[in-house]
């Protein structure tokens, strides 16, 4: 059986006990974090957020430019000013570059000029250093104008070895 095959089974045990379907839409705390997709990472149990508290947007890296679209959302309908950024370490985005992952989708759809089209029109926001790219996302926040002014924005890192997170920006 797949992973998938045993999700709604998962989901009734989860669901038998659940008890907080009358949480409010707005985040509670009133923050945004923005994180990494990575399988390691578990930012309301790391952090100390419960259910309903904040607004959790993921993707590879973390990226503030991937998930500016979400920022706004968050900000304008529901509420959020403030904003949790994190990277972390041994982090997948510190492994590869746009143009080698690019070669490596159109090697596996030789021929393929559909696949080639549309994958040439991604930039993955690859980065060398975690570090610095907490403070590049950091600023691309501040400093771009959907981001509501009064908004307070850190950057952080995450160790995924230890558990620990150090405020960077």
């Amino acid at each position: 059986m797949s992973v998938q095959g045993t999700i709604a089974e998962k989901n009734a045990a989860y669901a038998s006990s659940f008890t907080q379907g009358g949480l409010p839409l707005p985040p509670s705390k009133h923050l945004t974090i923005v994180t990494c997709m990575d399988a390691r990472i578990e930012p309301a149990g790391q952090l100390g957020i419960d259910l309903g508290e904040a607004h959790i947007i993921r993707n590879a890296g973390g990226s503030a430019k991937e998930a500016l679209r979400s920022v706004v959302i968050s900000q304008r309908l529901l509420g959020t000013r403030e904003i949790a950024l994190f990277h972390h370490t041994d982090c997948g985005m510190l492994t590869f570059t746009t143009e080698q992952l690019k070669g490596i989708v159109k090697e596996s759809a030789p021929g393929d000029a559909a696949v080639a089209t549309e994958v040439d029109k991604l930039d993955f926001l690859e980065f060398p250093d975690i570090e610095e790219s907490v403070k590049d996302d950091v600023k691309f926040l501040q400093d771009h104008p959907l981001v509501l002014e009064e908004t307070k924005i850190t950057g952080w890192t995450y160790d995924v070895h230890t558990g620990k997170i150090t405020q960077v920006a």
